[in-house]
């Protein structure tokens, strides 16, 4: 079989894999966006306690490896099948789906995380400063200074983030996740056809391609006013 015939065969499953892979990393990297912010807060300004079990939080999920996060709530979850049955959970815990979603955004939460506190030390002080003086509150000044600066300054590694989210995503095949990895294996498991890695390979490369392009214009916006006081 040629290449072309193999990759018209294999397209449409590995499309409906790809769907899975952009499905698990934009709802882990979305739903860490989420939380990130407020733990970035507190592992700056937040109550002693608060910032010692967040740095226990961060140390745990960036210290071991991704595989094994996914095999502690897939398989580790099973052992307690009735506690969860009787909280209803179960449900949620059973699918496999859910559980690679539920680590990737607990994973990519911890990282989001460091990366905007990085960004918030950064701010420069006589900003907030100056928003104080003409009587911004704490929110306002967070809302309008402090954080938008930060996330221009974090952009460009929350987008590494993503992008090592989605390379990741692959290690959710062996959860029964069938991302384009998952669905790249079982037809090499069907036909042993060595070219479907490669298929796999191109469009893990073009969804990259087109996710750092669309980043960096994201970036040139958000930028622009930092670059006109740099000219200025």
């Amino acid at each position: 079989m040629s290449l072309i015939e193999s990759l018209s065969a294999n397209l449409p499953k590995l499309l409906d894999g790809l769907e899975t892979t952009l499905l698990l990393t934009g709802l882990g990297a979305a739903l860490a966006a989420v939380f990130s912010p407020g733990l970035a807060l507190i592992r700056l300004d937040g109550p002693t306690p608060a910032k010692v079990l967040l740095r226990i939080y961060i140390s745990f999920m960036r210290g071991t490896p991704l595989l094994a996060q996914l095999f502690l709530v897939f398989y580790g979850s099973g052992q307690f099948r009735a506690e969860l049955t009787a909280l209803g959970l179960w449900s949620f815990f059973r699918d496999p789906f859910n559980c690679a979603v539920l680590v990737f955004v607990l994973n990519s939460c911890a990282y989001q995380t460091e990366i905007l506190r990085g960004g918030l030390q950064a701010v420069p002080p006589g900003e907030i400063e100056a928003a104080r003086a003409i009587g911004m509150t704490r929110a306002q000044v967070l809302a309008r200074v402090t954080f938008p600066h930060a996330y221009r300054i974090a952009w460009p590694a929350l987008g590494n983030e993503v992008i090592l989210l989605m390379k990741a995503s692959a290690l959710a095949s062996i959860v029964t996740v069938f991302d384009l990895m998952g669905r790249t294996r079982q037809i090499f498991s069907r036909s042993f056809e060595f070219s479907v890695y490669f298929e796999a390979a191109a469009l893990y490369l073009l969804i990259t391609v087109l996710f750092v392009f669309l980043w960096r214009q994201v970036e040139r916006r958000l930028t622009r006013p930092m670059r006109r006081t740099q000219g200025n």
